[in-house]
């Protein structure tokens, strides 16, 4: 399938099947160095906690999505589960 933008979020370029079972997305940013990565979480206010203690420091907020700066200058999102959910569930890490 070819890449098309989102329709209510026209900075996002989708890349559906790009990476079988996982979404995968380009977005426009205006931040050095120009990516950042997204986590997925079914426990997003968890995983922003453990990235804080980490080191990470949150720098903004945007829908549901946590934006953090991770000790060395990148950008980080914490996202909720957008993957289908069996296949999140039978390849997500379980931190303890």
């Amino acid at each position: 399938m070819p890449s098309r933008a989102l329709p209510d979020h026209p900075q996002f370029t989708s890349l559906r099947g790009a990476v079988p079972g996982l979404v995968t997305a380009v977005q426009a940013v205006d931040d050095a160095p120009g990516i950042h990565i997204d986590i997925e979480s079914d426990d997003p206010d968890a995983e922003t906690a453990r990235l804080l203690g980490l080191g990470a420091e949150q720098v903004g907020r945007w829908l549901d999505c946590r934006i953090l700066r991770v000790p060395g200058g990148q950008i980080v999102c914490v996202l909720p589960v957008e993957s289908d959910p069996e296949l999140f569930d039978a390849h997500a890490t379980t931190w303890h």
